[in-house]
């Protein structure tokens, strides 16, 4: 299965962080934020993966990651030069996504809990149309809403950062498309901010019944990390549940593991050069349940 991820972006909203390195490679807590992200497409199946990038990333995402072969997939690279939206995302990876289905996600997107591991490679019982995944939250304003109806789920609007949301339902950074996106993007057309947006090529695929959007339930937990505040929230998560349970989150080794992409022994050599850390002393330890 084929994955884009896409990490590119100015983050400007975290300046002065993002001033000498890019948004998805700043730390939540133990390992990098695109760490999280990457962890989630090998649990949705994903064993080919696209990371688009800056120009200034790109040999720090090839340094991090390499071919991907450590972790049993194959780590492909592109450049976004200029971000344009997030469709622009489908277009750069045309000729690597060669007319397959491809989930993509968002780098600053970090989700953990029951829903985001095996369940995302199970829920795909069909391959055609695009599925989106909502989280109820707070402030809907600041997101992409759907607004279901309150007896069936069934879809009944889907608009970008509406001033007045009828729903708390925020979509997140995590799709899964069919390989008519191409087309689809091909006929979006920018918004007032000059990007093309996930949510007009959400609707093209509502507008044919041929979207999908789960409700993301409690026990589940999702962040958006645009905000310093969002990434310290995050990264007092993430340490709880490891220090608690003693189990990692957001490991691609741990996802390739679980996903049978490599062996215990792969998976302790891949980590070689992390000997003396907490991240590699609880990997250890759940290599060892």
């Amino acid at each position: 299965m084929k994955g884009i991820l896409l990490s590119g972006g100015l983050g400007t909203r975290l300046f002065p962080l993002t001033t000498v390195i890019g948004k998805q490679l700043l730390p939540i807590f133990d390992k990098p934020m695109i760490f999280y992200s990457l962890s989630t497409l090998i649990h949705a199946g994903v064993d080919d993966v696209l990371i688009i990038t800056t120009s200034d990333d790109l040999e720090k995402y090839r340094l991090l990651f390499n071919s991907g072969r450590h972790l049993g997939i194959n780590i492909e690279y592109a450049i976004q030069n200029s971000p344009e939206g997030i469709p622009q995302a489908i277009l750069i990876a045309e000729s690597f996504l060669n007319g397959e289905s491809f989930w993509l996600m968002l780098g600053d997107n970090m989700a953990h809990g029951p829903q985001f591991g095996r369940y995302l490679k199970n829920s795909l019982t069909n391959s055609m149309g695009a599925k989106a995944f909502a989280y109820h939250v707070q402030t809907p304003e600041l997101f992409g809403v759907v607004t279901f109806d309150k007896k069936t789920d069934k879809i009944l609007s889907l608009e970008e950062k509406p001033l007045a949301p009828d729903s708390n339902w925020a979509l997140i950074g995590l799709y899964h498309f069919d390989p008519t996106a191409i087309s689809k993007t091909l006929s979006l057309k920018p918004s007032p901010r000059g990007e093309l947006e996930i949510i007009d090529l959400l609707k093209l695929y509502f507008e044919e019944r041929n979207l999908e959007i789960t409700k993301i339930s409690r026990g589940n937990a999702w962040f958006d990390l645009g905000t310093p505040k969002s990434i310290l929230k995050a990264a007092v998560y993430v340490e709880s549940v490891q220090s608690i349970q003693g189990q990692l989150v957001g490991s691609p080794e741990e996802a390739s593991l679980n996903a049978g992409l490599i062996t215990k022994d792969q998976a302790e050599k891949s980590l070689e050069r992390y000997t003396h850390t907490e991240y590699f002393k609880t990997l250890k330890y759940c290599l060892l349940q």
